[in-house]
């Protein structure tokens, strides 16, 4: 992927580089910028705490957001307000490269940990839940496919 460093993760077909942590900025904001790969994209879910702004740097991403599907290109942002379900997928041939800020900062530990933890999914959903409760993150559905509608599985 990449972007690997001293201050990154790697998880699921995305390398995280982490810009700054919440203990950068007192809690304030998490900044990271995360690489993945072609077709690829969480599975669906909601932050309870924290709003995401996303800002495509290069590809083509597509995002659903509580119903809504749009594509984002390099130079172009998604907000998902906490609270609201959302997911995306890299919709290229090649990577997509974002920059993701969350606010508060925080949840960017939960890369941390379910990389160091070595999960898989779906194989390890349990521990990764375990770990997202954590972090304030639920998970609400599968991933984004090619056309269907995440939650209504097709």
């Amino acid at each position: 992927m990449h972007i690997l460093g001293p201050d990154t993760a790697e998880w699921m077909g995305t390398a995280y580089r982490f810009v700054l942590n919440a203990a950068d900025t007192g809690g304030a904001v998490a900044v990271f910028e995360s690489v993945t790969g072609p077709g690829l994209g969480p599975p669906l879910h909601m932050h309870r705490d924290a709003d995401e702004t996303f800002v495509v740097q290069s590809g083509d991403v597509e995002f659903w957001v509580e119903g809504e599907r749009f594509t984002r290109g390099p130079g172009q942002a998604a907000f998902v307000a906490r609270g609201q379900e959302h997911t995306f997928r890299v919709c290229d041939t090649a990577p997509g490269r974002m920059l993701t800020m969350l606010t508060p900062g925080g949840f960017e530990e939960f890369f941390r940990e379910v990389a160091e933890g070595g999960f898989t999914l779906p194989e390890d959903m349990g521990r990764v839940c375990e770990v997202a409760e954590k972090y304030q993150l639920v998970f609400t559905g599968p991933p984004l496919g090619g056309r269907e509608d995440p939650k209504k599985g097709g």
